[in-house]
């Protein structure tokens, strides 16, 4: 086991990041067993046969209280019992080492840097990232608070006075802080064993220098906000930098599935990813890894809210509220001063209810909680300007001397005190216009339910109302809350209503149903579940091949089954020479022609390489691919002595002389008249869409259109072909931006076994294999492939070289990266063919041109 520090990968993100020197290495390692530490790094498989489960937890804040004495400039550190990521330890298993990686909340001077890590790290299991202030500053006032916080909550910078546009001084202080983030991990970290778990959206790109570093480090990631919907995250600039840092987890989790499809349908329209359930886990493959999601809200830590019931603080305060608001109702608010909330909507729905129900006037209260505001700027004071004003409004029209319709209290409010209020409150309101992790809803259930303590009697009946947002992270748990659109004044105002007036006895039945949910999805069964699969999404680790590529931020792993590699051209040219009877199988596009090309013929290079392999007698050489056979006759004609097998092997020919012959599976095509209305009526529905007619095939492409609408219209256009040809003899098939329904019992790997197998009838069978392609149709050619010379026929096995284009999850043994490798290798193997090729490549050109 080896540990290094990525010293120049922060260099390569971007070229103009901020000048921040490389964390200095004060903090011992933590190491499990007795071991070398080295600086090299070693990406070997083996394992650590004795270690302490450890996890690894990484937050924007350390979950401590921090205080210095200004008498004696000592420091005090204290637990922060408030802190998410303190709470989440009640979920780990008894033993479990706990390190935490978090900035402190206040600024430490430099000279102070090694003695506070020290304490933090023997007396807390923490480890301090020391930001200098102004990269801080830029990094989470700036990107954080300015960038990503008002566009994940769906605001965008249209005019200067409506939000920060994009800074690129901003993006690379989170770049950086992301960096000093890594080290801090990297300092600690037993990559073969321990767990990284990172919240929120201050760390999305810490993935990619772990994973940088180590590229089996096991990284689990929590967004605590919401994510938009990919027509808002891709006006961000660094939207690929981002996702991509998120996709070097693996497992990534959100509050609800609206954020989950957001981030899926991201991935799809920016990367070309799909995504599919495996077993009940989403996950999306990324360059042969899977990346799961994980859909579950937070929840509250029950032990320490009981324990705040029970405090005699508490119970004072419950008593001072009773008889502070005898005889009336009492509706409960507690809400960050941010614009995201939506207080002042509240404010004007509640207002609105006085105003329709006037005989509620002097009967009802809403007390308001604004906790202080997390950042400062000028929507948050605008926000307080207007909740102030309409708050004004209100008692001044509804109240009187002795009745305030509405209290605020902008101060803070410490625990014990919010606590008597929630338990107080006949209603709670969260009417937030989005909002990701918010508790309030739970703490108010399990206030009103009460404990051992005075709060309620013990004989009272436990009853609860909620009116929440559909746009919070928690709504969807809480099916028995009324759910309200905020924007909508007067249904919010209904809402409450109808909350407020509802019968005991369906209060009780509410309450009871959210508060057997919460108790039994605390932030301990969070944790744990979150941890359970995690851990399954790391299982399959050490059972492949893994290796980086790509630079900066771009940077990803590839992982592949351990006996997959690329294919050698000096082995397979060697072996080539050593044989004396070869079948030879090529796809065609993607394979011998780049995808990408616009001009589908093949070129002078692969005309001469295919000539020389086709006129060597010692070889059989074929084409196959599911292009018709004229294209793929007049592409191909320079080489008389070539196999073609078109439409993916429906019609056939041995060479340029022989002639076609047809599959006998199938002569009946008039299914054809029952599907091609059927793709007509989607392609006129499907902008973009199109659809390509052969002799024996219908292809309904849909590369150019929407990328999520396209596969949405596959897949319905799959399932009615399947119903609408439950009786006739053809197949529908789904490949990559395409649904083909051709004759049932033609493939591509049917083609190859023909061809050996007649090789075999001749007497001449092969001793030298290859088949290259590179989609799924030709899968099946490599399986038949192996399995046909795995059969009787070969009583000796021949050498076998299946090959697929690109680094991808496959069943061949062998890659080749793309086209040009491809006609590299094709060419290394003229060179070795017998006889020797006469022709010149210029030779080839003048027949290649005179074809047209």
């Amino acid at each position: 086991m080896t540990f290094r520090s990525s010293t120049s990968f922060l260099e390569l993100a971007c070229k103009d990041l901020m000048n921040v020197p490389q964390t200095p290495r004060t903090l011992p390692k933590v190491m499990t067993v007795p071991g070398i530490i080295s600086d090299l790094e070693d990406d070997s498989d083996t394992t650590m046969s004795s270690c302490r489960e450890r996890k690894i937890i990484v937050g924007n804040m350390l979950p401590l209280q921090v205080h210095k004495d200004v008498e004696t400039s000592k420091w005090y550190f204290s637990w922060d019992e408030d802190s998410l990521l303190l709470q989440m330890k009640d979920g780990f298993p008894p033993g479990t080492e706990v390190i935490y990686v978090g900035s402190l909340k206040v600024e430490v001077d430099a000279s102070e840097h090694d003695e506070v890590a020290q304490i933090l790290l023997d007396n807390f299991n923490c480890v301090p990232t020391f930001l200098p202030h102004d990269l801080y500053k830029k990094f989470y006032h700036g990107f954080c608070k300015q960038q990503l916080w008002p566009l994940f909550h769906y605001m965008l910078p249209m005019c200067p006075d409506h939000g920060e546009r994009f800074n690129r001084q901003h993006w690379q202080a989170y770049v950086s802080a992301n960096k000093i983030f890594a080290d801090k991990v990297m300092e600690i970290i037993n990559p073969e064993d321990d767990y990284v778990w990172l919240q929120d959206y201050h760390l999305m790109v810490l993935p990619t220098f772990l994973r940088k570093s180590y590229h089996r480090v096991k990284i689990g990631f929590f967004l605590h906000s919401p994510f938009p919907s990919s027509e808002i995250y891709r006006t961000l600039p660094v939207r690929d930098e981002v996702l991509k840092g998120l996709l070097n987890c693996d497992l990534i989790g959100f509050q609800t599935f609206d954020y989950a499809r957001h981030f899926l349908s991201c991935c799809s329209r920016m990367l070309g990813l799909n995504y599919e359930s495996k077993r009940g886990h989403i996950g999306l493959d990324y360059f042969g890894r899977t990346v799961y999601i994980k859909i579950l809200p937070v929840g509250i830590h029950m032990g320490q809210l009981e324990t705040v019931m029970n405090l005699p603080s508490t119970s004072a305060t419950v008593k001072e509220i009773t008889e502070r608001y005898k005889g009336k109702k009492m509706i409960i608010g507690v809400d960050d001063m941010d614009i995201f909330k939506g207080i002042s909507l509240k404010l004007l729905a509640f207002e609105h209810l006085l105003h329709q129900h006037p005989h509620l006037q002097g009967q009802l209260v809403l007390v308001q909680i604004v906790n202080p505001a997390r950042s400062s700027g000028k929507d948050v004071q605008e926000a307080k300007k207007e909740t102030y004003s309409a708050v004004k409004r209100i008692n001044e029209i509804y109240g009187s001397p002795d009745y305030e319709p509405v209290v605020l209290i902008d101060r803070h409010v410490p625990r014990y005190e919010k606590t008597a209020y929630y338990a107080m409150a006949d209603c709670c309101i969260v009417n937030a216009v989005r909002d990701g992790l918010n508790l309030v809803p739970y703490k108010y259930t399990v206030c009103r339910q009460g404990s051992q303590g005075n709060i309620k009697s013990a004989d009272s009946p436990r009853t609860s109302m909620l009116v929440v947002s559909e746009f919070i992270g928690c709504s969807p748990s809480l099916s028995g809350a009324i759910r309200v659109n905020p924007w909508d004044i007067d249904s919010v105002a209904e809402a409450l209503k109808s909350a407020i007036s509802m019968p005991d006895s369906e209060k009780h039945l509410r309450h009871e149903k959210h508060y057997h949910y919460i108790t039994t999805h605390d932030v301990a069964y969070w944790t744990r579940s979150f941890m359970q699969d995690l851990t399954r999404a790391c299982q399959e680790h050490y059972t492949k091949r893994c290796w980086g590529i790509g630079l900066g931020l771009g940077f990803r792993v590839i992982a592949l089954s351990p006996n997959f590699r690329k294919l050698s051209i000096d082995l397979i040219v060697s072996t080539y020479t050593k044989t004396k009877r070869r079948a030879i199988f090529l796809d065609y596009d993607g394979t011998i022609v780049p995808e990408s090309s616009i001009n589908k013929s093949p070129s002078p290079e692969v005309i001469s390489a295919l000539s020389t392999l086709s006129n060597d007698p010692m070889n059989t050489v074929f084409i196959v691919s599911g292009r018709g056979r004229s294209s793929l006759s007049e592409w191909l004609s320079p080489c008389e002595k070539l196999g073609i097998a078109a439409e993916h092997g429906y019609f056939m020919r041995w060479n340029k002389n022989c002639e076609w012959e047809c599959s006998p599976s199938s002569t009946d095509f008039e299914w054809k008249e029952l599907v091609e209305p059927v793709m007509k009526s989607y392609t006129e529905a499907t902008d973009g869409s199109s659809i390509e007619s052969k002799e024996t095939a219908l292809v309904w492409h849909h590369q150019d259109a929407d990328p999520d609408f396209g596969t949405c219209q596959a897949k319905e256009l799959t399932n009615q072909l399947e119903n609408v040809l439950a009786n006739e003899p053809a197949s529908v098939n789904r490949g990559q931006n395409i649904v083909e329904v051709k004759p049932q019992g033609v493939s591509k790997g049917l083609v190859a076994e023909k061809v050996l197998s007649t090789m075999v009838d001749r007497l001449t069978p092969p001793d030298f294999v290859m088949c290259i392609g590179d989609d799924r149709s030709d899968e099946d050619m490599f399986a038949r492939i192996l399995n046909t010379v795995s059969g009787p026929l070969f009583p000796t096995p021949p050498e076998i070289f299946a090959c697929t284009v690109g680094r991808k999850p496959s069943k061949a043994k062998y890659y080749l990266d793309d086209a040009t490798d491809v006609i590299r290798m094709l060419r290394g193997l003229a060179n070795a063919s017998s006889p020797k090729p006469i022709q010149t490549t210029q030779h080839f050109r003048v027949l290649f041109d005179n074809a047209y």
